[in-house]
């Protein structure tokens, strides 16, 4: 409110004299404070951290558990041990160092932008010792991120793995095929494919047979039968292009 400044020397404009000094030292004006400087940007960028490292905390476990499925593998470093007991062992740790130290900086970070943006009566310096820790969260952002991209790097892929497991579920053919049933005026193709599918052990053998019991016409019955798991991705691979872009 500038009481005092005023009252010392009210032929002064404060306002505009503090903001000019303000903004010749590079700074940004802001006009409605509390008695500090609101600490509601640092804030907002604490809860954006938070839910980026969220979805770097679900890329890891997915990851871990891609890697313990066997459709990656991980190149092997120079002098690294998986095991004190299991000398063959190539564990998943940078995925798991991340996962660990993402958490702790989400506490730091979540705990910061709860508590600063609350003052007792615009008093409470106990932001004081809560900023000092500032460097602690992103501390751990920043282990966590390196351990991210080095598991990444380390990642090979199993492609012989991943072609075994589709060959093995052929059910998930049962949603584009009712769809087209759909489109070709098919009666009840929800209830046809769940009785042939629900529980069921489809093969490509079995699935065969089932689309030739279609009244379809047999340009569509030859598209339904072209049809594999692992040619079943829509426009993936285009969409996945077109983040590099």
């Amino acid at each position: 409110n500038y009481n005092a400044h005023i009252a010392a020397y009210p032929e002064v404009d404060w306002e505009q004299h503090c903001q000019r000094f303000v903004e010749s030292l590079g700074i940004a004006w802001n006009k409605y404070t509390t008695q500090i400087e609101p600490h509601d940007y640092i804030a907002e960028l604490f809860d954006s951290l938070v839910r980026f490292n969220t979805i770097l905390l679900d890329l890891d476990r997915d990851i871990w558990g891609y890697i313990s499925l066997g459709y990656f593998g991980q190149k092997q470093r120079e002098g690294e041990v998986g095991s004190s007991t299991m000398p063959h062992k190539v564990n998943p740790i940078d995925f798991e160092n991340s996962e660990g130290n993402l958490g702790l900086a989400n506490a730091v970070l979540e705990h910061m932008a709860r508590k600063l943006p609350v003052s007792r009566w615009q008093r409470d310096l106990s932001d004081s010792t809560v900023l000092r820790n500032m460097g602690v969260g992103f501390g751990y952002c920043q282990v966590a991120f390196a351990a991210t991209l080095t598991g990444l790097d380390k990642l090979k892929l199993n492609a012989s793995v991943l072609d075994a497991d589709l060959d093995q579920s052929w059910e998930v053919l049962a949603e584009p095929l009712q769809m087209i049933m759909r489109r070709y005026g098919v009666d009840e193709p929800y209830e046809k494919l769940k009785a042939f599918s629900r529980g069921q052990a489809v093969t490509a053998k079995s699935l065969l047979a089932f689309i030739d019991t279609l009244d379809v016409p047999e340009t569509v019955r030859a598209q339904m039968r072209a049809l594999t798991p692992a040619k079943y991705t829509g426009i993936a691979a285009s969409l996945a292009d077109a983040i590099r872009e």
